[in-house]
């Protein structure tokens, strides 16, 4: 039993939004109560204290897309590689990385990622692998390290065939292999979804193959008009839009999400809005891509699901949101739009999305909800309330900020320091791995 307390508390729950000196009491891996501090404290005295220390108690983030097989790149650079094209960022980077993952290289980027969402108070999160040299077991190994770093898990391969027929029906064996898995054993904490990187890799037979495979366990999982490329395939090749081919292949319901969906048509975003079909918006990563913006305000008023993600860039959501605030503002040149769209997707819609796969009450401080709080740090210096919390988060908080995490009712960091991980061993055999990786993409040795 915790109970974290000292702080504001932002519950995110309409019924009950705001305690200005607040505490959240949880029971194992559910939220039982959340009141006043001196209530709370009076009324379960046996209770573990989590002291906020003055800062914002709130639910744990989600990160609707993202990409641990990322996770070994930062500080990067491939001897010779200087994209002008998306294609080019594809192939010569992203592709490159994952075509030299082992199992040993997956686990590492694992442990870098969900370091990395913990630090930054990431609860959830949904990943799109890739590890095209070593595909059969990589879904599980990643598990294995999800499960012991705590952090809340929607797993999927990329399934493409821009490696060949082979390696396209391995991604195909493993997103099946791990869906049966998770449906023969059902958790809160481990979900599947069934991946298919962008469409101008994939052609129809393999899309029929994957739907074969997939018999209805899960939803997909599959990049869509990041780039031009998807609609330049779909139009010459088939004759139609990306959105149309989905369709037509039977891939869209409201269990399957849409990354980017940056070239859609209104006649497509019709189709995904009567499909119910979800869509998440990665506004950092579309900018440094150079592959344009979401039209996420005109998704949005056709009743679109739209969730946000990070597609890696970054594991810091509040920092998506910022973004995502100002590109939409500056793509509309309008300086008045888009603040309820980009707070109702991180708030609201992305907790929507989760408690679709794992079947808990997520993004919500309430009776019942799932135990996944954090504490960050903020000393405000303006008044601060229930009316005006997200435009201190935007302008006054960042990831970094988050001093404590717990998911599951389980404490993964405690003013600052992992709690049950061993962050130097961890880091130690993430950097082992970075510089095999490193050296085998630009032929030399790491030291």
């Amino acid at each position: 039993m915790l109970l974290i307390g000292n702080g504001r508390v932002c519950t995110r729950d309409p019924a009950n939004p705001w305690l200005e000196d607040g505490a959240v009491l949880t029971v194992e891996d559910e939220i039982k109560e959340v009141g006043p501090l001196a209530e709370l404290k009076a009324k379960y005295p046996e209770a573990e204290f989590v002291d906020a220390r003055g800062g914002i108690i709130m639910p744990g983030f989600i990160n609707a897309h993202t990409h641990i097989y990322s996770g070994l790149a930062r500080g990067l650079s491939i001897d010779g590689h200087n994209p002008t094209t998306f294609l080019e960022v594809l192939d010569g980077m992203w592709w490159n990385i994952d075509r030299h993952l082992t199992l040993s290289g997956t686990k590492a980027c694992a442990w870098a990622t969900y370091l990395e969402c913990i630090r930054n108070g990431v609860t959830t999160i949904f990943d799109h692998h890739a590890s095209f040299r070593e595909i059969r077991g990589s879904l599980f190994a990643i598990e294995e390290v999800a499960k012991e770093a705590g952090v809340r898990s929607c797993l999927c391969y990329e399934v493409s065939e821009r490696d060949g027929m082979e390696k396209c029906e391995e991604a195909i064996a493993e997103n099946a292999d791990f869906a049966r898995h998770c449906k023969e054993n059902p958790s809160d904490k481990i979900a599947a979804m069934f991946g298919g990187h962008a469409l101008f890799t994939i052609s129809d037979p393999t899309f029929e193959a994957m739907v074969k495979a997939n018999d209805g366990m899960t939803g997909f999982h599959i990049h869509v008009a990041e780039g031009m490329n998807d609609v330049y395939d779909s139009m010459r090749n088939y004759g139609c839009r990306p959105i149309n081919r989905l369709l037509y292949n039977g891939l869209l319901g409201e269990r399957t999400m849409l990354g980017h969906c940056i070239h859609v048509s209104p006649a497509e975003m019709d189709i995904i809005a009567e499909t119910k079909t979800m869509v998440v918006n990665n506004p950092e990563s579309n900018m440094g891509n150079a592959v344009g913006c979401s039209p996420i305000l005109q998704m949005w008023q056709k009743g679109i699901q739209i969730g946000m993600g990070t597609d890696a860039y970054t594991h810091d959501m509040l920092e998506s949101l910022k973004v995502a605030l100002v590109i939409q503002r500056h793509n509309a040149m309008l300086p008045n739009v888009a603040w309820g769209e980009v707070t109702g997707m991180l708030f609201h819609n992305n907790a929507a999305i989760a408690e679709k796969y794992f079947h808990r009450t997520l993004g919500v401080l309430k009776p019942g909800a799932a135990a996944d709080v954090i504490v960050v740090d903020y000393k405000p210096f303006t008044p601060l309330g229930p009316d005006n919390i997200d435009g201190h988060l935007i302008y006054g908080v960042n990831g970094r900020s988050c001093r404590t995490t717990i998911a599951g009712g389980k404490v993964l960091y405690k003013d600052r320091a992992f709690v049950g991980l061993d962050e130097e061993a961890i880091s130690a055999f993430c950097m082992e791995e970075s510089k095999k990786l490193w050296g085998e993409l630009n032929h030399r040795v790491y030291e």
